[in-house]
């Protein structure tokens, strides 16, 4: 293998933070309050809708977020609109704690990396291996990467929203293998999706899966990726 291509979300990183934890640091913010029982409430029902990006899919998506919802990685604004639409099924106390939700997602803050990212991804670059992320994502990710230190390993971003398509199409990974001058065959994608990111198979890149699992629950479950590239 002469390159790596690796999700973010639950491959490299997790979201930080439970969504009560977000709820409370947004009222504060604007100087809202809510009760206990009401803010637990609310935040069990914000779970439950799926409202914020690397949480727990939707119970139920309304009729008319499906679409919305199915492209939302292929745009910037559809991603903002699939989320705060969710987010909006629940009542708040203020409208706008709904956009502070979304955006507060996008902090360097509200990820974690996992416990072995960075020391695979150290080995990996020691190896002279080229490394790219491949993301389903409405956002610029680079710098929670930058935040984190994992930046300097990684030699190419391919995020969905820049390219108006999202995995499991082959056409990003394409993208990412060009970039990165390495042959479909040769790659090795790691991700924690077997749909969206088996999409590189169809290229013939080898993939190998994770287990999405909260970050202290898989220390090391990045470690296999470097005997598989050899």
């Amino acid at each position: 293998m002469t390159a790596v291509l690796f999700d973010s979300s639950g491959t490299l990183f997790r979201r930080s933070g439970s969504t009560e934890t977000w709820l409370r640091a947004v009222l504060a913010a604007s100087g809202r309050v809510l009760p206990g029982p009401e803010l637990t409430r609310a935040a069990r029902a914000l779970e439950a809708a799926g409202t914020l990006p690397g949480g727990a899919a939707p119970a139920e998506v309304p009729a008319d977020l499906a679409g919305v919802r199915a492209a939302r990685d292929e745009s910037a604004e559809l991603h903002r609109a699939a989320y705060t639409g969710l987010s909006r099924r629940v009542p708040l106390p203020d409208p706008g704690l709904h956009d502070a939700l979304y955006e507060r997602h996008m902090s360097p803050a509200a990820w974690a990396p996992c416990p072995d990212a960075a020391r695979v991804l150290r080995a990996l670059r020691d190896r002279g291996t080229r490394i790219g992320v491949v993301g389903n994502i409405g956002w610029d990710l680079r710098p929670v990467f930058r935040e984190h230190g994992l930046d300097a390993y990684v030699d190419t971003y391919v995020l969905s929203y820049e390219h108006g398509v999202q995995k499991p199409d082959p056409r990003l990974f394409s993208v990412a293998c060009e970039a990165l001058g390495a042959d479909p065959r040769r790659v090795l994608m790691v991700g924690d999706n077997r749909v969206a990111d088996g999409g590189a198979a169809a290229l013939g890149c080898r993939v190998h899966f994770v287990d999405h699992l909260p970050v202290a629950q898989r220390p090391d479950a990045l470690l296999p990726v470097l005997d598989l590239v050899g």
